[in-house]
């Protein structure tokens, strides 16, 4: 005979849901190249759901004998990840890390933006910057819960993150040298069923 106490484990039991929490994904790096970063040349770290990714040579400058094609620097990360059938995954955040020294006349910028592969839509963020500047600085791409981007169930497609520093002279002294450079990028995904 059940006692009243199992008896309403039972009915509690039948109530409640099964655990919806979801499986942890196995997140890769597949990419980290660009012309701020050379292919092999950063730090990589994941874990299942997270990424951290230390730069060598991100870096765009202006001024003290710089070239044009120094203005711009780019560095493309590709993310694969792989979570069981029934379940899709997405970016929920990003940020990018680094330092900028603008003389006066000078400006910069970060720009970082967020696309699933075989996808239009794209999510940008940027950080201008006006010298006199000289500081370090973080970018920060957290999209609320209706902006996320999943990528489509049952489809394996990589998520892309392209971050790019400029900087221009303007009217700032052509001796002097003005630079951005990005030090290291972190991130998540996150899992939920389809």
């Amino acid at each position: 005979m059940l006692t009243t106490a199992a008896a309403a484990l039972i009915a509690l039991s039948a109530l409640s849901p099964a655990d919806q929490t979801a499986p942890a994904p196995v997140l890769e790096v597949v990419t980290v190249n660009g012309s701020g970063c050379a292919a092999g040349d950063a730090d990589v770290k994941t874990d299942d759901r997270t990424f951290t990714i230390g730069y060598h040579e991100f870096l765009a400058r202006a001024g003290n004998g710089s070239s044009p094609v120094d203005q711009r620097k780019n560095c493309q990360v590709s993310l694969r990840v792989n979570v069981p059938d029934g379940y899709t995954f997405a970016l929920v955040r990003t940020s990018y890390n680094g330092y900028t020294h603008l003389q006066t006349g000078a400006t910069g910028l970060s720009r970082v933006s967020t696309y699933v592969q075989g996808t239009t839509p794209t999510a940008t963020v940027s950080q201008p910057f006006t010298g006199p500047f000289s500081d370090a600085w973080q970018t920060h791409y957290r999209p609320n819960s209706t902006d996320v981007q999943w990528v489509p169930c049952g489809e394996r497609r990589n998520i892309n993150i392209n971050a790019e520093v400029r900087v221009a002279l303007g009217s700032a002294d052509p001796d002097r040298l003005n630079f951005a450079i990005v030090e290291s990028s972190r991130g998540a995904v996150r899992v939920k069923r389809c």
